[in-house]
């Protein structure tokens, strides 16, 4: 009888885990004339299908030569269970080969077309009921695979026992697993054209992880109010080029440790994370890569789990909570978006499915030399999907307000970092990456179009056009780009000894040749103190007392130029030593008063950057800007003036940059009384205290090419701003 249920070919194909279609074979269908189950349960002796409400049972015949395979002949069709015994044990379920698809036609149709904005609504691992069952819905996307199986703990990571559906062209794979819920750990077993089953692979849309070092994908829900209601009305204003941006960078896992050297978790960085950052005036936290990744040591930026916020710190509720409370503060959160490369770890999505699938098959265009990493196939309408997607999820379900995207020049160029020879020009024969232009296009034009009041930034080193200029205009559609060179020229000369500064005097001037090109970040990122950079405190020059004065003198240069800004943890307070990813900042350095002079300096920096207009409305545009003095190599002193809205009062900073207090002649754009209101000497910020106490007055003395001026106190190694008074 049995042999007149189910095909021999294909019943050995289903025990051996390499049939196609399983769902053509397991469950229930017609044969014969009769409504037919078949089921595998490896381990199974005995097997029964329990029928009707009352559960009556049918016992199932077993397939001779396919252990654990079952057949048995209902007598109508309906919904029913399976009772299994064997090796002393009973135990009962749903068959997952019960139930009926559940994506429909338009989502085929747009995963298929490459335009399914919300690709996580799709794919990925989504508890749900199904056909008046709990359980979890999985769908993967691996169009060159022979098979996909479900693996995890639930089935002993045995691929044979829940093999997925096929859906169509699109190359998506589905099933749903009646009875699995949040927690369960999974990964993908795939089965090649050729018969390879390759290594296990994790979730590329799975909203969780194992703890590393294990790597399985683990079954989360998305869950956690949000009572940012204000927040996200008022957003927009908060990211216009108008308005004050002063960002804190952070490294989740180094920022401070907890008793015992643990991790502090999302719960706990709500409130000291963000209450540290909302006292010291940054108006936006930007977290390293927090997308879920195996190795500690890439700092985030080798992902793996594009989808997952890292576990090392909490669940996905529990990092909405750590956004929700920075919002209920009044701090924005960025994220570090890493669409670049992606690492070659087994799990990852290298071959995905047994087939270069999210990467390129040429290494002189899928693999990243100075990382060992591999590139995005940002031509594939199903990658970039991917990618966009995913931009587009962290803003939607964890409220995040921006993204800065990493290494930006990296995907530009397809000829980046490599010789001549090891790399495949364009169709028009040049070096620019065509696809990935597009993707970074599509990528600005759909959070934005999205998401009120986000913003974008890229962190790209080139000169590449119109980085910050709206796609419909030709650009790439950023809202800022990190300015890298305004970076490397004054790092560069704040690191040589006073002595020779004059003679690279300009070092600290070119920024102004196009500070307007670009809606430009200032960053000071964690970049700049690692890998034996030292620590910005280390890079300056002179003795313990001259480099913090040079530190200061610093900031407030950099405070008081064009350009929104960013810092990275620790630098707020001068830690001695460069940064180490695998231990706390130096807190205790607090304790010293030249430390905690750096810190109150750099509050007080993000306050009055905050409070005064004319030092960020015209941030990106040169009617904000104006010369007082560039060239005055010789004293290393640059002053100039900065102005905000019509009747907004204008502020000058004056930097002098030897250690040589001066009695300085300094033309000013307007008369009257000029109050200082920040002078990076004061004994608050572990000065010497010298300077302008009660301000300056101009006097009808031409000077600077002005009508008026003032002499001013320039303490040695310093910033000294001074404001137009009113009336």
């Amino acid at each position: 009888m049995t042999e007149t249920l189910i095909d021999h070919g294909a019943a050995k194909a289903i025990v051996e885990g390499r049939h196609g279609d399983p769902f053509s074979v397991l469950g229930l269908h017609k044969r014969e004339g009769a409504w037919v189950v078949t089921a595998f349960v490896p381990g199974a002796e005995r097997l029964s299908v329990l029928t009707g409400k009352a559960g009556k049972p049918v016992e199932a015949a077993a397939i001779l030569g396919c252990d654990g395979l079952f057949c048995a002949a209902l007598p109508k069709k309906g919904d029913y269970r399976l009772r299994a015994e064997g090796h002393g044990a009973a135990w009962e379920f749903d068959d997952p080969f019960r139930f009926g698809p559940v994506l429909g036609e338009m989502d085929e149709y747009l995963l298929g077309e490459g335009t399914l904005k919300r690709l996580w609504h799709v794919l990925g691992a989504h508890v749900i009921t199904h056909e008046g069952v709990e359980g979890t819905h999985f769908a993967v996307w691996a169009p060159n695979a022979e098979r996909v199986s479900v693996v995890g703990d639930f089935n002993v990571w045995d691929g044979r026992r829940h093999p997925m559906r096929r859906r169509g062209p699109t190359g998506v794979w589905e099933t749903f697993i009646p009875g699995l819920g949040e927690g369960a750990t999974y990964k993908y077993e795939i089965r090649g054209h050729n018969g390879y089953v390759g290594p296990l692979k994790a979730d590329p849309v799975g909203f969780g992880s194992e703890h590393p070092p294990a790597n399985a994908s683990v079954v989360r829900k998305i869950v956690g109010e949000f009572h940012d209601q204000d927040w996200l009305a008022g957003r927009a204003a908060r990211h216009s080029i108008d308005a004050p941006i002063s960002i804190y960078e952070v490294h989740l896992g180094s920022w401070r440790r907890a008793p015992g050297d643990r991790m502090l978790s999302y719960l706990e960085l709500a409130e000291q994370l963000v209450d540290y950052v909302a006292d010291m005036g940054f108006t936006h936290i930007e977290l390293l890569p927090i997308s879920e990744f195996p190795f500690d040591g890439s700092w985030g930026y080798q992902p793996v789990g594009m989808y997952a916020p890292t576990i090392r710190h909490g669940t996905p509720a529990e990092f909405r909570a750590l956004v929700d409370a920075a919002h209920r503060r009044g701090l924005g959160i960025l994220l570090d978006w890493v669409p670049g490369h992606f690492p070659t770890d087994p799990h990852g999505l290298g071959r995905f499915d047994g087939t270069p699938l999210y990467e390129h098959a040429d290494p002189r265009e899928g693999f990243h030399q100075d990382w060992n990493t591999l590139i995005y196939n940002y031509g594939r309408i199903e990658v970039a999907n991917y990618l966009v997607s995913n931009a587009l999820y962290w803003l939607e379900e964890y409220h995040i307000d921006g993204l800065r995207v990493d290494a930006v020049a990296s995907m530009l160029y397809r000829d980046y970092s490599r010789k001549d020879g090891e790399w495949i020009p364009n169709k028009d024969g040049g070096r620019e990456n065509y696809e990935a232009i597009a993707l970074l296009q599509r990528m600005n034009t759909t959070v934005y179009g999205e998401v009120p009041g986000i913003m974008t930034a890229a962190e790209e080193s080139t000169a590449f056009p119109g980085v910050s200029r709206p796609v419909d205009h030709g650009g790439l559609g950023f809202g800022f780009k990190w300015n890298m060179g305004w970076m490397n020229d004054t790092l560069s000369y704040m690191e040589k000894d006073p002595i020779y500064r004059q003679f690279h005097h300009h070092q600290m001037t070119f920024g102004l040749h196009y500070a307007w090109s670009e809606n430009y970040i200032l960053p000071i990122s964690h970049d700049e103190v690692v890998h034996g950079k030292g620590s910005m405190l280390e890079k300056m020059p002179g003795s313990g007392e001259e480099k913090f004065a040079n530190l200061r003198a610093y900031y407030g240069f950099m405070w008081a130029h064009p350009g929104k800004k960013l810092l990275f943890m620790g630098c707020e307070f001068a830690q001695g030593r460069e940064w180490n990813h695998n231990q706390s900042l130096d807190w205790h350095q607090l304790d010293i008063a030249e430390h905690r002079g750096v810190q109150s300096y750099v509050r007080d920096l993000n306050r009055i950057y905050r409070d005064t207009p004319a030092l960020h409305v015209n941030d990106t545009r040169p009617e904000g800007f104006e010369w007082i003095e560039s060239n005055d190599a010789g004293a290393s002193v640059y002053a100039w003036a900065r102005k905000g809205r019509s009747g907004d009062p204008m502020v000058v900073a004056v930097v002098n940059l030897t250690p040589v207090e001066r009695s300085y002649r300094l033309g000013l754009p307007a008369g009257g009384h000029w109050d200082e209101i920040l002078n990076s000497d004061a004994a608050l910020y572990g000065g010497g205290n010298r300077g302008n106490l009660g301000g300056v007055t101009a006097e009808a003395v031409a000077w600077h090419g002005r009508a008026q001026s003032a002499l001013v106190t320039l303490p040695p190694l310093s910033a000294v701003w001074f404001r137009q008074a009113k009336g």
